[in-house]
């Protein structure tokens, strides 16, 4: 019979991933307001990712969760569950959320699969929990633009799978740039955003 400390070694010197995190922002065309920033955690099914994932099956107001689908019957893999950043409060939002935003979110896991960013073998072994921004406005502008709304998330959801399966920014990258990066919604010269 194995040991609490041998089995925890065990599992820690395999190859599954456990616990691995992601982000990126892509920008709109022509100020759309279709910014996307997707945070992401990959992990386990069997491990704190998977119990995380398994937590937000449940449903808050203004907060609606729904699977990354590719379209009817076409759940994407890993299975990847949607959390909105912003509190939904209009159909319009619902609608860009669940259409759009979550067709570029599918495309993006299934196509990082393809291109062995997210090795397929372990496919159904894993889950990801992308939290995702859409600004407030889009849900108010009756010609936003769509597309470009499919863009901006497709690439930053593949940005972010990206790095977090390659340990991205690396501490090394952090710490060189400890002072030659600020965040852009804060200047540490006059305290105010950058934008």
């Amino acid at each position: 019979m194995m040991d609490y400390f041998s089995l925890n070694v065990e599992l820690f010197m395999s190859d599954e991933i456990w616990f691995r995190t992601g982000e990126a922002t892509v920008f709109a065309s022509d100020d759309q307001g279709t910014d996307a920033m997707p945070e992401i955690l990959i992990g386990s099914v069997k491990g704190p990712a998977g119990h995380a994932f398994a937590n937000l099956m449940g449903q808050t107001e203004g907060h609606t969760r729904m699977f990354a689908i590719r379209g009817t019957n076409q759940q994407v893999k890993p299975a990847t569950i949607m959390v909105p950043k912003v509190t939904i409060k209009s159909s319009a939002y619902v609608n860009l959320f669940g259409g759009p935003v979550q067709s570029a979110i599918a495309d993006a896991v299934l196509d990082s699969v393809i291109e062995g960013v997210i090795p397929a073998d372990q496919a159904n072994d894993l889950c990801i929990i992308a939290m995702i921004w859409i600004a407030p406005e889009c849900a108010k502008n009756p010609d936003v633009d769509r597309k470009d709304l499919y863009r901006t998330n497709y690439e930053a959801m593949k940005l972010a799978i990206s790095r977090a399966m390659s340990n991205s920014p690396t501490i090394e990258e952090l710490t060189a740039n400890r002072h030659k990066i600020s965040h852009e919604m804060y200047d540490p010269e006059t305290g105010e955003s950058q934008w």
